[in-house]
């Protein structure tokens, strides 16, 4: 899930996977969106500590500024990635699928909101 400015393209999204694949993570205060969304999901589908049942292949989620990142393990139920789009889209998210490659913004409606300095 990411924090992205308004109008932000799907080559935006996965510039910035990639720059936090190589470590590369914005120095700023975390993203209100962002912080929000995880709280929501980790109510729902802890991450620390993980339990038995969870649908998280990793645990803790990795957490950054601008996004989240979780890793789920190919058997968990659909319930889980309809409650994730949901809250992504709650919160103005968009959603990079690490498996493909393919971003998906926010459902309508559920724009994000612009980030200062962009």
């Amino acid at each position: 899930m990411w924090a992205m400015w308004d109008g932000a393209s799907p080559a935006d999204v996965r510039a910035a996977v990639q720059r936090c694949r190589q470590g590369q993570h914005v120095e700023r205060y975390p993203d209100p969106r962002v912080v929000a969304f995880y709280r929501a999901v980790t109510a729902i589908y802890p991450d620390r500590p993980a339990t038995p049942g969870t649908p998280w292949e990793r645990a803790p989620l990795h957490a950054a500024s601008d996004h989240v990142e979780m890793n789920l393990f190919p058997t968990c139920a659909d319930q889980v990635l309809l409650d994730i789009e949901r809250l992504a889209g709650e919160h103005g998210l968009m959603l990079f699928d690490l498996q493909d490659g393919s971003v998906y913004p926010p459902p309508a409606g559920q724009r994000p909101v612009p980030v200062q300095g962009r």
